[in-house]
């Protein structure tokens, strides 16, 4: 088989896997994580106040900005109640909210705001006033999945991808090609990368605009995307796509090799700008030293592309085709090329690591954690394999043997394969250090509700809702605008159809005019219907009916 025919089907052997690799780790993946997490609210995720509160704060583990629109709370009625823009400070989002028409009952509050690390997050809680609702209301895009799908973490590995092949063409062209063999290759390969570069750039800025505005991808308008400019991932996205273009114009001079060292240290420093934006448009920016992360992942990517990029390059053009005195120059440069660089990304990913996880029990009981455990091991075993290459290659045998050396980068590129697919969730993930700092809510015993009908607004609560032993039963009955409603006579029956009992009486004493209490024994638990009826007048009679669980 001629050598360009066998390096193009190692070519597409290596691609196969990355795309198969890819496919399968984000297919057992579940949605993209938030990067900040809600670390305190007022009131407090499932509180029961005994009043309508007039504003929510919600705060952050970091700084956010409100997507305009996206932030509301609503009454127990369904109804919107927030009173105009968010106010944000620092890391704390403060709601003003109007009077509720009916102030009783659960309020939900949904929330899109986009972190400090430039990754749009939402979510929701409830609290209530008085009691519960039985049925609390839901925001529109309740049970949505993200609306990006996988678009962002796909765009991400293409980038990655892109990375490599923009890089370790250009690297061995200019530091150890043979003069005999074309390089023409090489340059093509280097402007695909470049190519997905750009690519991934545009996929990540659809999929930003898609997250922020919480609509699916082919639902987007030109504002939509238009509106990713002003924020700062936006800019770093754009600066970005400008670097790529000024690295394809300077970038097949370098690789013929007709370039003069003015246009080859421009675009050395054009590369080096590019791999900034990584660390400018992710965990970096949020971390608690911010300049230090920002630094470290650049060297971190700067090190797995020169190695893993000039690996794919040597496997491709070099490796085959190539006379064994000139391989035994250039692997042992190439040898060291790639131990310094391993360096980098080993020394620059440990500190990084260790900044993002926080505390070492966070590498088991963090997402995170564990997808930087599962690439550690695999990176190990990457590194066992090319600690074989070096052994070979400084016995000085490796030349004599380009198949052995083919092969074993070949598993090393196809290892790396499901590395950079790991990376690629990893940067959708939250990090470790916020692991655990989730905003906790407040735990009840018992069975509180808020009913409505159409005559009043009905609170109960029973306690202890267990099965065989006696319970207490307290009932409230308010008018719609949460004054109390005096009750002429009320009817509490309680039955388990499904265990055959009919409904059962309750006798209640009225301890305030608008308030009843009674003791209920259940004798089974279940779930199990409850009637409970005010008289209010002659003529005003009204019937709340709703299962409450008895365990």
């Amino acid at each position: 088989m001629p050598t360009r025919t066998r390096a193009g089907v190692l070519l597409g052997l290596v691609l196969a896997t990355c795309c198969a690799t890819l496919g399968a780790v984000l297919g057992a993946a579940g949605p993209a994580a938030a990067h900040a997490v809600v670390v305190a609210t007022t009131p407090q995720r499932d509180e029961v106040l005994g009043y309508a509160p007039r504003e929510v704060l919600v705060t952050f583990s970091e700084p956010v900005a409100v997507v305009p629109g996206r932030v509301q709370v609503l009454a127990p009625d369904g109804k919107r109640i927030n009173v105009g823009d968010p106010e944000v400070r620092d890391r704390t989002m403060r709601i003003a909210l109007r009077a509720a028409d009916r102030p009783l009952g659960t309020y939900l509050v949904s929330y899109r705001v986009v972190s400090a690390d430039s990754h749009p997050i939402s979510g929701s809680f409830t609290f209530a006033a008085g009691a519960p609702s039985a049925t609390p209301p839901l925001p529109a895009d309740a049970g949505a999945g993200s609306p990006a799908g996988i678009l962002v973490p796909v765009a991400k590995y293409v980038g990655y991808l892109g990375l490599l092949l923009a890089v370790g063409p250009p690297l061995l062209a200019t530091s150890m090609w043979p003069r005999r063999r074309s390089r023409r290759a090489a340059t093509v390969l280097a402007l695909v990368g470049l190519g997905l570069v750009a690519a991934a750039t545009v996929g990540t800025w659809i999929g930003q605009a898609a997250q922020v505005v919480g609509a699916p991808v082919g639902r987007l308008s030109p504002a939509d995307l238009r509106a990713v400019a002003d924020s700062d991932i936006g800019l770093v996205l754009a600066v970005r796509l400008a670097l790529v273009g000024l690295a394809a114009a300077l970038l097949p001079a370098v690789t013929r090799g007709t370039a003069g060292r003015v246009r080859t240290g421009a675009l050395a420093v054009v590369g080096v700008a590019g791999l900034t934006t990584w660390p400018l448009a992710g965990h970096p920016v949020a971390a608690p030293v911010p300049a230090v992360s920002i630094v470290l992942t650049t060297v971190h990517v700067a090190g797995i592309t020169v190695w893993l990029g000039g690996l794919l390059a040597l496997t491709v053009f070099l490796l085959r085709g190539t006379h064994e005195r000139v391989l035994a120059r250039i692997l042992p440069a190439w040898s060291r090329w790639a131990t310094v660089a391993v360096a980098w990304l080993v020394t620059a990913g440990l500190i990084q690591a260790a900044i993002e996880l926080g505390r070492p029990s966070a590498l088991l009981d963090s997402a995170y954690g564990r997808l930087l455990g599962a690439k550690a091991a695999l990176l190990a075993v990457v590194l066992a394999v090319a600690a074989g290459q070096r052994r070979l290659i400084r016995r000085r045998a490796a030349a004599a043997q380009p198949r052995r050396v083919a092969r074993a980068a070949g598993v090393e590129l196809a290892v790396t394969a499901v590395v950079l697919a790991l990376t690629a969730l990893l940067v959708q993930t939250p990090p470790g250090r916020t692991a655990g700092t989730a905003a906790a809510g407040v735990t009840r015993e018992g069975v509180a509700q808020s009913l409505t009908t159409d005559l009043f607004t009905l609170q109960f609560d029973i306690y202890p809702a267990a099965a065989g032993t006696t319970n207490s039963l307290h009932a409230y009955v308010y008018t719609p605008q949460a004054q109390e409603l005096p009750v002429a006579e009320w009817t509490i029956t309680a039955a388990l159809p499904e265990a055959g009992i009919e409904p059962i009486t309750v006798e209640v004493f009225a301890l305030e005019p608008h308030h009843g209490s009674a003791e209920i024994h259940f004798p089974v638990a279940g779930d199990w219907t409850l009637r409970i009826a005010a008289r209010t007048s002659d003529i005003d009679r009204s019937t709340a009916t709703t299962t409450v669980t008895i365990r």
